[in-house]
């Protein structure tokens, strides 16, 4: 009697179960992927976030959705260039780029045209440049290549430095035009990034003393600063005043419950809560999807944060590691602080939510960054590809791991 040919043998040349599962190859293409479904939620977002008060202000509804749009194939082809060059060609020019940044910051201080007391823009006909969203960018850049000359020579990492002494510059200019938010992102993620690297408890101990003295400083220059601090936890306290935006917020998020309203249904932007397409786009976000919207957006920016972290732990060498583990701190701590910031949990601040905020600028260098990190986590993968059909093994992790979290003790 002829035996029953086995299952092996018939589906020997089909996927694995757990392949078939998957909705992409590799890291990048999910990264990729989450950056487009937030675009979409974005631009469905600042259109029904802003036809209100763009055809009171300009007489079209579309006003904001169609630079919306521009900035975005602006950002898609920032995307593609930083995706196609190699990253290390950064390292290479970027003293042209700071150089254009620093000039950009104090141009902006001279020239630059005042929009409720600040100066933040440079016009450029039918759009505007924020340079201190270039700033943020510019100074991951300039850390990494610090820290990973450091870590791959194994020295201690220095506190004043001549790298830290240029992100003090343009966060002194960015702070004078006052943008207190920016400023403390493009100073801020740097010393994150030194502290997560590895510093001396001595050194830390400094920095963290520093931040605080320096974070008092800044808000005592600013009397409005301090009011804004005292109704965070309790913005009933003045609520026709500086807790106002707070408030309003509040109110369209628990307006949303479960479902929501329904797109374009929100009333919070009817002259309600102000900067509703902007810094506070994420409120009319909720109040129209409600919970299960805000749910949806807080999975993808914790996976976002994943897959980032995954593309640093593969990439091919130390300054790789370290500009991608930037990005991720940037790109979802941004996020982060103005989900606190709008659900009153966090001072008003004006920190933009990457991809669902109205902001050209800001939105541009996000998906610059977004190009950079593919680019490093597609170099990563290649160079464990070519240890694989090698025979050889893949190369172990680089000197400062976010596996283990804990970096390699620095010597000297």
């Amino acid at each position: 009697m002829p035996e029953k040919k086995t299952s092996t043998s018939t589906n020997k040349n089909q996927p694995a179960h757990n392949e078939r599962k998957k909705f992409w190859n590799n890291d990048m293409e999910a990264i990729i992927g989450i950056m487009i479904v937030l675009l979409i939620l974005g631009t469905i977002n600042v259109f029904s976030s802003s036809f209100i008060i763009a055809e009171a202000d300009f007489d079209t509804p579309y006003f904001f959705l169609k630079r919306h749009v521009i900035n975005i194939v602006i950002g898609l082809i920032a995307f593609a260039c930083c995706f196609s060059f190699d990253y290390h060609v950064w390292r290479k020019y970027m003293p042209i780029m700071l150089g254009f940044t620093i000039i950009c910051l104090v141009l902006v201080l001279i020239i630059g045209p005042s929009v409720n007391g600040a100066k933040r823009w440079l016009p450029l006909g039918v759009t505007q440049f924020q340079p201190a969203e270039m700033a943020k960018l510019v100074s991951i850049m300039i850390i990494s290549a610090y820290l990973a000359v450091q870590v791959s020579a194994k020295r201690k990492i220095d506190i004043l430095t001549p790298q830290m002494g240029l992100i003090a510059l343009m966060f002194i200019l960015t702070e004078q035009e006052p943008d207190m938010g920016t400023a403390c992102i493009i100073l801020g993620v740097p010393i994150f990034m030194m502290i997560v690297v590895g510093l001396e408890p001595k050194k830390l101990w400094i920095m963290v003393g520093s931040v605080i003295a320096g974070s008092i400083i800044m808000i005592l220059r600013q009397p409005y600063r301090i009011e804004r601090l005292k109704v965070t936890f309790d913005p009933w306290s003045d609520a026709q005043n500086m807790g106002y935006q707070t408030v309003q917020s509040l109110s369209a998020i628990g307006s949303g419950e479960l479902t929501g309203m329904g797109l374009g249904v929100g009333v919070s932007k009817y002259d309600y809560l102000p900067e509703a397409h902007t810094d506070f786009a994420f409120a009319i976000f909720c109040q129209e999807n409600g919970f299960l919207g805000a749910l949806f957006v807080f999975l993808l920016f914790a996976a976002l944060a994943i897959y980032s972290a995954r593309v640093a732990n593969k990439a091919k060498d130390t300054y790789g590691q370290i500009l991608s583990m930037g990005i991720m701190i940037l790109v979802v701590g941004q996020a982060i602080a103005n989900l606190l910031m709008v659900g009153g949990m966090f001072p008003v601040v004006g920190v933009p939510l990457p991809f669902i905020s109205y902001g050209g600028t800001s939105l541009i260098v996000t998906m610059a960054s977004i190009g950079i990190l593919v680019n490093i986590g597609r170099q990563g993968e290649r160079e464990i590809q070519k240890k694989i059909l090698a025979g050889e093994q893949p190369p172990p992790p680089s000197e400062f791991s976010l596996d283990s979290q804990v970096p390699i003790p620095a010597k000297r």
